[in-house]
């Protein structure tokens, strides 16, 4: 028997019909979600994707480098 969670299951409930209002099409919803900041007015950060470095088969990231002053 599977433990339900109201919060967890509030949440997927919330993305499945975000998913199917966008015919479950990653590009679509990703439009969507940039369409929502630009109307919410609210200041959106974006952070620099961070370097990825594979060392001995492991995968970890790097601090994104700081600019020099």
């Amino acid at each position: 028997m599977r433990y339900s969670d109201p919060q967890a299951d509030e949440v997927r409930a919330i993305r499945d019909a975000i998913a199917k209002e966008h015919d479950h099409d990653v590009e679509k919803i990703a439009q969507a979600i940039k369409a929502r900041e630009v109307r919410s007015g609210r200041r959106v950060v974006c952070l620099p994707p961070r370097e990825v470095a594979v060392s001995e088969g492991f995968v970890t990231t790097v601090p994104p480098r700081r600019p020099a002053p």
